[in-house]
């Protein structure tokens, strides 16, 4: 069970990981066009999912549940602008930009930890965040501009997760919901295109009407393999597989797409590396100690 559920999270990880080909492919598509799409389609798919599982007893309880859905339409907003962002990022040249904020979201997740639930940071921790953030200060000085890809993506996804974490649904049902919020204005979006001859779907190729249709299964699937994998493993080994996403982007953006990449970045990264070696070493060690210091 517990290499099953390593195999899925692995398989996410690289999906999300690869993206920036998928999104590349739909380069002559604006990038709104292509979150419409996003949203719609995955909508499509998640629905047939659950209708295959039947699993629609939540609706009801969710919908006459105020609180529920306020949280639902502020994490629809985040991941809205997070998917945005993500594709401009990518179809404009950004890709290695992108990573960034992938890379320190897990840094991120740590001090929206300590805002919003209390949590205590151990000197580790601090020491993690303390090299990343100065990491980061070089980077902005040393690019003479605020990383706003990197901080957008970074902080949606970090606030999402606060969102997610206090919502009680599954990862599916979360997501059929936030498509289903945000799926009205997607589609009047679409259909407004198509009235004013502007729509990409069905007027530029056959490959790019198909790729569009199925950006909904490449944002589902991914979802429901990490929400799998995350069950049968522990959550130490997931916060060292999530690095895998960002370094394959990373790679991506510098090798693959040749991205300008100056020494001052490499040194920029390099140091946020260093915060990520930190964080991750520190977590092993304490997972480990656990056990040490509870009392028999």
């Amino acid at each position: 069970m517990k290499n099953r559920g390593m195999f899925v999270a692995i398989l996410a990880y690289l999906i999300w990981g690869l993206l920036p080909v998928y999104w590349k492919l739909l380069k002559a598509v604006p990038a709104l066009e292509i979150l419409s799409h996003r949203i719609v389609w995955a909508l499509v798919f998640n629905v047939l999912v659950l209708t295959a599982m039947r699993r629609w007893g939540w609706m009801r309880t969710t919908l006459r549940n105020r609180k529920t859905l306020l949280v639902f339409l502020a994490s629809t907003v985040l991941l809205s602008a997070n998917w945005l962002t993500y594709i401009w990022a990518v179809n404009n040249g950004y890709i290695v930009e992108s990573s960034l904020g992938y890379f320190i979201l897990p840094l991120l997740n740590v001090a929206t930890g300590v805002l919003f639930f209390q949590e205590r940071i151990r000197p580790g921790q601090w020491l993690a965040i303390a090299v990343a953030l100065a990491g980061v200060v070089y980077l902005v000085i040393a690019q003479g501009g605020v990383l706003w890809i990197s901080f957008t993506l970074a902080i949606t996804f970090a606030l999402y997760g606060v969102m997610r974490k206090t919502a009680a649904l599954d990862s599916l049902e979360g997501l059929t919901l936030e498509t289903a919020i945000v799926a009205l204005p997607a589609l009047v979006y679409l259909v407004y295109l198509e009235l004013q001859g502007g729509a990409a779907f069905g007027h530029i190729d056959l490959g790019t009407t198909l790729l569009l249709v199925l950006s909904g299964v490449a944002t589902a699937v991914p979802l429901l393999l990490f929400a799998s994998g995350v069950r049968q493993i522990p959550m130490s080994t997931i916060g060292i597989l999530q690095y895998i996403a960002p370094v394959i982007q990373f790679g991506l953006g510098a090798f693959v797409y040749r991205e300008p990449f100056s020494a001052a970045r490499w040194m920029g990264f390099a140091i946020i590396w260093l915060a990520l070696t930190i964080y991750t070493v520190e977590r092993i060690w304490w997972q480990r100690r656990i056990p040490s210091i509870l009392p028999a």
